[in-house]
């Protein structure tokens, strides 16, 4: 296997781990993929993730929607995630998970809109409710398409969230992120109604994020940062960062 799809496999199953250590994603709910060549590489469906082993537990999509006769079959939730990727040339990896808050809310038809600055994180001026369809089929994966046509993150109407990035890692702390915020927005409810954040605050705060962090490490010698690690985003051109995190059984 060429090192790197070895690299991201491994990458994928600790991403796994890492939202099932985190609870964002419990029972047989959760799938994780990253960009590869002309398709990706998605998690098998009906693994536990403690059970999911880098070589026969990731399996490859081509652009075609077609995977190999032999092995384990793609999560069925492969559709979306290739339609985001169809959709969204920046896209390196798509996390999807049924996490608490984020999940009640979408149930309750109800988006995140601008409550907190922080929801600038998800692309925009709010993290939309794509519309229910049957889990696995081509009419949710084309609602969801839409809905991350100009955001990084989107609840799913009676099902969980997604959270895409350039890199894995970014997919993952958004998908984090956008639980969060869910539970802050939930309770915030319980409260009163929450005051919103005008648009123009809410694009001055994406407009500081481009740039968040960027300061601290300034290019060492010859270009390279000091500690740069190699990305695991994908074999495409790297796009601006996202933002924020990885159940039990993947569907």
């Amino acid at each position: 296997m060429p090192p790197r799809k070895a690299a991201l496999k491994k990458a994928i199953v600790a991403a796994a781990h890492k939202m099932q250590s985190l609870g964002l994603s419990p029972g047989r709910s959760g799938n994780i993929s990253v960009r590869w060549k002309d398709g990706m590489l998605i998690t098998a469906s009906g693994i536990l993730p403690e059970d999911l082993d880098a070589e026969a537990g990731i399996v490859f999509v081509d652009g075609a929607g077609e995977w190999a006769a032999q092995g384990k079959a793609p999560s069925s939730e492969w559709r979306f995630h290739l339609a985001i990727y169809a959709a969204r040339p920046d896209a390196g990896a798509v996390v999807h998970c049924h996490s608490r808050f984020a999940t009640a809310l979408a149930c309750a038809r109800l988006p995140i809109p601008s409550f907190h600055y922080m929801v600038a994180k998800g692309g925009g001026s709010d993290i939309p409710l794509a519309p229910y369809a049957t889990y696995g089929t081509p009419e949710l994966a084309a609602h969801i398409a839409t809905a991350l046509a100009s955001r990084n993150a989107c609840l799913l109407a009676n099902h969980g969230q997604i959270a895409i990035g350039a890199a894995l890692e970014e997919a993952l702390e958004l998908a984090e992120e956008v639980e969060v915020l869910a539970a802050q927005y939930v309770t915030a409810r319980m409260l009163g109604e929450p005051v919103l954040l005008p648009a123009d605050e809410m694009a001055r705060v994406a407009e500081k994020f481009k740039g968040y962090g960027k300061a601290a490490n300034p290019p060492a010698p010859g270009g390279a940062k000091p500690g740069a690690q190699p990305s695991l985003a994908s074999d495409r051109p790297s796009a601006p960062a996202v933002s924020r995190l990885g159940p039990r059984q993947f569907r």
